[in-house]
């Protein structure tokens, strides 16, 4: 695999629309469609931190701001507040998370470094875990797999040991619209 052949891939469920984020609802409209979703989609992991959306909305906002003004001092300019989220090259794991729904793969390629991040893992995750994350922009997610010691599939299986997967911020949907 090339470095022009890496693909972001955002997995959506089947009674989901993809490229939304709840985040960017009035807070009332967020919360009400949270719910609604938890309960058609009992069984679907994915829909487990809606059922509790009083929890998850504030931590949410939370790593979204720091997400956003991270990006800001690397030089990023975002368009939204709130990002779409996509993972480096796809995950098993997303999949089954969203029941093998929608997958919607871009080329990384096709997306400038002003309008696209990344962390190590889910970042709020890795933020509660740890206390803070680690964002790179395109060009240096790229200088790290280049400098990498061995091929890209060995790298991002080596993020996939540690983190699970290699999480990305989409801040300009109209980016994404190839």
């Amino acid at each position: 695999m090339t470095v022009d052949e890496l693909q972001i891939v955002n997995y959506c469920h089947r009674s989901c629309t993809p490229l939304l984020n709840i985040m960017r609802l009035p807070k009332d409209e967020a919360f009400a469609l949270a719910y609604e979703m938890a309960e058609q989609n009992k069984e679907t992991t994915a829909f487990y931190r809606f059922s509790d959306f009083e929890n998850y909305y504030p931590r949410r906002l939370k790593t979204d701001k720091l997400l956003y003004d991270c990006f800001l001092e690397l030089g990023g300019k975002p368009l939204q507040e709130h990002p779409l989220s996509f993972v480096l090259q796809g995950s098993d794991y997303l999949d089954g998370w969203f029941d093998c729904g929608i997958v919607t793969r871009i080329p990384l390629n096709h997306i400038d470094s002003e309008d696209i991040s990344f962390t190590y893992g889910d970042s709020m995750a890795v933020l509660e875990r740890n206390g803070s994350f680690t964002m790179l922009t395109k060009d240096m997610l790229l200088k790290e797999i280049a400098d990498f010691n061995g091929t890209i599939e060995e790298f991002l299986a080596n993020v996939a040991d540690k983190y699970n997967y290699v999480e990305v911020q989409v801040w300009n949907d109209e980016c994404l619209r190839v």
